[in-house]
Order: structure tokens, then sequence, then C-alpha cells
């Protein structure tokens, strides 16, 4: 059995490579994105893979592996607008975006193993179900949040729920490929 180290980076390589894919046919048009656009991206494809196992059924043939991959990409793309706040270019080149999303993804897998290390691979005996409600859960935290201004009293702030929405959605990812084999 793969370890879960390896399972997340074969995840993330999916990722990687659509992202990638979809950058050269795009570019950084997601640089135009607000946060709370990027919040509204992610709650439109979490929602609708929630209505789909709550409903059983879809009418669009477009599979939920992909749609928790688009969550992924979109909470890169989020971590990324955060370390570009600063920086009003909308074209941004293509080896500095891809350094960005892989500076993202390696301290996110950091905390994934740290995490994972203490919880005992609790994921593994979750239902899929269950972590689309959790990163739904992180989606309406991190918009309260930004409806506070950022403002926090106690609590992490958009970036750390970003990352648990990323780890939430490679647990997903990884369960649904383990389940098809």
């Amino acid at each position: 059995m793969q370890t879960t180290s390896q399972q997340y980076d074969e995840a993330i390589s999916l990722c990687k490579d659509i992202f990638l894919k979809k950058m050269k046919d795009y570019g950084t048009a997601w640089r135009n994105l607000r946060p709370t656009s990027l919040t509204d991206q992610i709650f439109i494809k979490a929602q609708r893979i929630k209505s789909i196992e709550e409903k059983g059924t879809q009418k669009i043939i477009d599979d939920i592996k992909g749609e928790y991959i688009g969550i992924i990409n979109y909470c890169v793309i989020a971590l990324i607008q955060l370390d570009l706040a600063d920086d009003s270019r909308v074209d941004v080149p293509f080896k500095e975006v891809e350094a960005l999303y892989l500076k993202h993804l390696e301290i996110t897998k950091k905390l994934m193993l740290d995490k994972n290390h203490d919880y005992g691979e609790a994921w593994r005996d979750m239902r899929v179900s269950s972590l689309t409600d959790l990163i739904l859960m992180k989606i309406f935290r991190v918009k309260q949040i930004e409806d506070n201004k950022g403002q926090t009293i106690i609590s992490e702030g958009v970036d750390a729920n970003y990352m648990d929405m990323i780890n939430y959605a490679v647990f997903a990812v990884i369960k649904i490929q383990t389940e098809k084999k």
C-alpha cells in the first residue's frame, strides 16, 4: 500500500497538470478575481458536490473528482492572490506562478503531514461526504472572516482555511481514486 505522502503527491500531480495547462490556455486571467469571488468559486464547486451526493444523480456528467481538483486549484490561486495582494500585475509570468503554486502546495503538504501524524490518519475512515461538509464549513468560515475585513479574535486566518480545504479535497481525491481500483 502506498503511503499517504505518495498518494498525496499523485493527487497533487493531477492538480498541477490541469492548473499549468489551463494557465497556458488562459494565462493569469484569475488575477482579476477578488478574494471574495475566489471563495464563491470554491463554494460553487463544493455545493455542486454536496448536491450530487445528496441527490444521488447528476445531469452534467463532469466527474466529482474533477470538482475536488477545482477546489484544490482555486484554493492555491487564493493563496497566490494573498501573496500578490500588493502586486497590481494581471499578467504574471508562467514560471513565477508555477513557483508560487509549488511553494503553497509544499507548505500545505507539510501541514497535512503534521496533522496526519497527530490525528493518526483518521481521514481514511471518513466518508467522502464528510470531507465535502468540512470544506463547506471552511468556506463559510472564510466568508465570515472576509465579511469581518480579515479580522479575527482567536481564529486562524483565511490562509489556514484554504490549506485545510486543499488537504480535505486531496483526501477526497485519494479516496475516490482508491475506491475505483
